[in-house]
C-alpha cells in the first residue's frame, strides 16, 4: 500500500531563491514522523507547501497515492489533510463548541458531526467541559488543543502538527503529546514539526532532520537520539 504522504524532490522558492531543495520524505499510514531542525531550517516552509498554502517550483507531493501537488489548501482538506499552525488560530470570540463546529466545515452529515464531536471531547474532556466558554478566555494549552480537535472534525488520514510546543509549559506539552498515539491508533497518521526534539523523537517512529531547507538526515528516532552527532548538533545535549 502506498504511503498516506509520499514527497519527491521538493522545492519551494520566495522570489527566484529556493527555500527548500528537493525534499524527498514519506510518511505511512498510521505512523508519527518527525521533522526536526534550528529555526530558519525550513521546517514551517515545508508544511505550508504540503498544505497548499505554498506552491511547489519543482518536485511531487502525492496523497493517499494521489498526485496533489496543484490542489488548493480546501481540496486537499477535501481528502483528509489538515496543518495545525504553530501560535494560536482559535477564533477568540466564538466558544469552544463554535469553533468545533467550523472544524466541521466540510462534513455534510449531521450524524457524522455528532461522531466526530463525541471522538474529540473523549480525546479532550476539557474542551467537553468547556463547550460554551469562548475560546479566547483558555489557556494557550487548552486552545492548542482546541485547534488539534478542531482539526479533527474532519474525517482525517494526516494531521500535520508545526511547533505545537510554541509556548507551552511542560505539563501541557506532556497532555497534548501523549494524545498522538491514539490519533495513529484512531488510523490518522501525524506529521510532527518540532524544535523540542527530544520530545518529537519521544513519540516518532522515525524523523527527518533538516538544515537550510534540506534534508541532511533520516532514520529510526531511537537511532537519531542516540547519535552523537544528532544529539550534539540538534538536541542540544552531550552523548549518553
Amino acid at each position: 500500500m502506498a504511503p498516506v504522504l509520499d514527497v519527491r524532490e521538493l522545492s519551494v522558492g520566495y522570489g527566484g531563491v529556493d527555500a527548500l531543495h528537493q525534499v524527498s520524505l514519506r510518511v505511512e499510514r498510521d505512523e508519527t514522523v518527525g521533522v526536526l531542525g534550528a529555526n530558519g531550517a525550513g521546517k514551517t516552509t515545508l508544511v505550508n507547501a504540503l498544505a497548499g498554502v505554498l506552491g511547489a517550483s519543482a518536485g511531487r507531493v502525492a496523497f493517499d497515492g494521489e498526485d496533489v501537488t496543484s490542489l488548493t489548501p480546501e481540496r486537499r482538506a477535501r481528502k483528509g489533510l489538515s496543518l495545525v499552525r504553530q501560535g494560536r488560530s482559535v477564533f477568540h470570540h466564538m466558544t469552544v463548541q463554535e469553533n468545533l463546529d467550523m472544524g466541521a466545515y466540510l462534513v455534510r452529515e449531521a450524524a457524522q458531526v455528532r461522531t466526530r464531536l463525541e471522538a474529540v471531547f473523549a480525546m479532550f474532556p476539557v474542551l467537553a467541559e468547556r463547550r460554551r466558554q469562548l475560546a479566547g478566555a483558555m489557556s494557550g494549552g487548552e486552545q492548542k488543543m482546541l485547534e488539534i480537535a478542531r482539526s479533527l472534525m474532519l474525517p482525517l488520514k494526516l494531521l500535520m502538527l508545526d511547533e505545537p510546543s510554541l509556548g507551552l509549559a511542560p505539563r501541557m506539552l506532556e497532555a497534548i503529546f501523549e494524545k498522538i498515539p491514539a490519533l495513529n491508533r484512531a488510523g490518522t497518521a501525524v506529521l510532527l514539526v518540532e524544535q523540542n526534539a527530544l520530545a518529537a523523537l519521544a513519540v516518532s517512529t522515525r524523523a527527518y532532520v533538516m538544515e537550510l531547507g534540506r534534508i541532511r538526515r533520516e532514520d529510526r528516532s531511537e537511532r537519531l537520539v542516540n547519535d552523537a552527532e544528532v544529539r550534539a548538533r540538534y538536541l542540544g545535549v552531550g552523548p549518553s
